[in-house]
């Protein structure tokens, strides 16, 4: 599969980050599996990557992802092998498993992630069959996906504090679903296993959290490799009791937007970047996307209209905002076909397992792409993210590459962290 040109390979100073991680792989990959025996890896994680040429950071990592048909097909037995250690860890005797979607039937790009996730388990030695948490889904019912896959959503049965679907008992439960509107009772005390834990949905995480654990990953990382921490972390803070309909906590959101500007104002100056330094406000629970904008000045969050405060205030569900997460914003100036493009990394349990970018052809260097109207580039990762190229030539797109893969594996560490230190928030 050809890889996509990158304007960030014509410029200079990433790669001398590059370098220092390329130049410390060993001390790196050391690193890392001493952090995979003292922390639970996540079951499977996506990190999505902004790379801006002086910087390159995670800005959101998603514990339940969803795009494993965006992959590069080729690489699908990586994605089996590494699914087989990753169930031999959770279920060592593992022959079945009941595998439960998000809760929406017309979204056929999602079935098709949920069709390829099904798979890569059935590849794996594992019998797996989808349980639905919808009312309507009564009966054992297939759906044709465009890309020629089908799928069969069943009913699904609680018996004596498990979960099954008809004549299945499995060993285990694994969520596609990020329970952005709460625990529904029936995953409550269940006797089963259930990966990713409950505590890991939206009801409870918080992007805040999972920064902050980065925070802590990043400053070990930078000290290992003598870099500055900055290089590899966005900035940001997080403000409550918001309420964008109604102007509440807007000095919050205006203050916490100026004082991440003035930090990202003196990093630029001392590594002579040019651009202006914005600040993403988003909120700090949710995915699709929603609940996003751009600022540049505080002022503008008093300036919002009625239809950019709508937007803010509800996210996936129509769930209102009232935390939001201030993120220092990052550039990326990687491009396919003159569009803006992102890397979206994909691991199960602690391998990488392939990648693609996000491509917007309607948004800027510094907006959300995230959004209607993207469409997706699959690119292999496999040699790319664990074993780089020749050191002496660092623009070779596999450095750039295994760079990608090392700062994805620092959010998954930091996600192992969170979800160690949220596992007692759960709601009984």
């Amino acid at each position: 599969m050809p890889v996509p040109h990158l304007s960030t390979a014509l410029r200079g100073p990433i790669l001398d980050l590059e370098n220092r991680i390329i130049n410390a792989m060993p001390t790196i990959e050391h690193w890392l599996r001493s952090k995979w025996r003292e922390h639970t890896v996540p079951f499977y994680c996506s990190v999505d990557l902004r790379n801006s040429g002086f910087k390159l950071a995670p800005v959101d990592t998603n514990l339940f992802p969803g795009g494993f048909n965006n992959l590069n097909p080729e690489f699908i037995p990586l994605c089996v092998q590494a699914m087989m250690n990753a169930i031999e860890k959770i279920c060592p005797d593992a022959h079945s498993l009941l595998l439960i979607p998000e809760n929406h039937t017309r979204n056929t790009f999602y079935l098709q992630n949920i069709a390829t996730l099904q798979n890569i388990m059935q590849h794996a030695g594992l019998n797996v069959r989808i349980g639905s948490l919808l009312p309507e889904i009564t009966t054992a019912t297939k759906i044709d996906l465009p890309d020629g896959q089908t799928i069969t959503l069943e009913p699904i049965i609680r018996k004596d504090n498990k979960l099954g679907v008809s004549n299945f008992d499995p060993c285990a439960v694994l969520l596609n679903n990020d329970l952005s509107t709460g625990i529904p009772e029936i995953l409550r005390n269940l006797n089963q296993i259930i990966i990713p834990p409950l505590h890991a949905g939206w009801a409870t995480r918080r992007k805040s959290n999972h920064f902050a654990a980065y925070d802590r990953v990043a400053q070990e990382f930078a000290d290992l490799i003598d870099i500055d921490p900055w290089l590899i972390n966005p900035r940001f803070t997080s403000c409550g009791e918001i309420d964008f309909r109604e102007k509440q906590g807007e000095d919050c959101v205006a203050s916490s937007v100026n004082r991440i500007l003035s930090v990202i104002q003196k990093k630029y100056q001392q590594y002579n970047v040019k651009e202006d330094p914005f600040v993403i406000v988003k909120a700090d629970s949710g995915t699709y996307g929603m609940g996003i904008m751009t600022v540049k000045d505080g002022a503008d969050i008093y300036k919002l209209n009625r239809k950019q405060r709508n937007k803010m205030a509800v996210v996936k569900e129509g769930l209102q905002v009232s935390n939001v997460l201030v993120q220092e914003g990052v550039y990326t100036f990687e491009n396919i076909n003159q569009a803006v493009a992102e890397p979206v990394i994909y691991m199960i349990d602690r391998h990488v397992v392939g990648g693609f970018y996000r491509v917007h052809t309607g948004r800027g260097i510094d907006e959300n792409l995230n959004a209607p109207g993207m469409h997706f580039v699959p690119l292999a990762f496999e040699t790319a993210c664990v074993v780089p190229e020749n050191a002496a030539q660092p623009d070779s797109i596999p450095n750039r590459f295994y760079a990608y893969g090392v700062v994805a594996r620092l959010a998954l560490l930091a996600a192992a962290l969170e979800l160690e230190q949220d596992s007692s928030e759960i709601p009984g």
